[in-house]
């Protein structure tokens, strides 16, 4: 009889970002409650970083214009 892991287990690629095993459809992307808890750990310890846009985008309306 299959574990439950080896139940759930995804059908299609991937691999969980963690430790590179296969996805379980319960906890897909990751393979494991163990592997989504050191992935939120990891973006509460703020070692995962989204780049802030590089180029600063006018405000709407005319360029100059003071909106106050």
């Amino acid at each position: 009889m299959p574990s439950d892991e080896t139940a759930n287990a995804a059908p299609k690629g991937g691999k969980c970002p963690i430790c590179g095993k296969p996805p379980v459809q319960k906890f897909r992307p990751f393979c494991s409650q163990r592997c989504q808890h050191i992935d939120l750990g990891r973006w509460l310890g703020e070692r995962y970083r989204i780049s802030p846009d590089e180029s600063p985008t006018e405000p709407p309306g005319e360029p100059g214009e003071d909106e106050s």
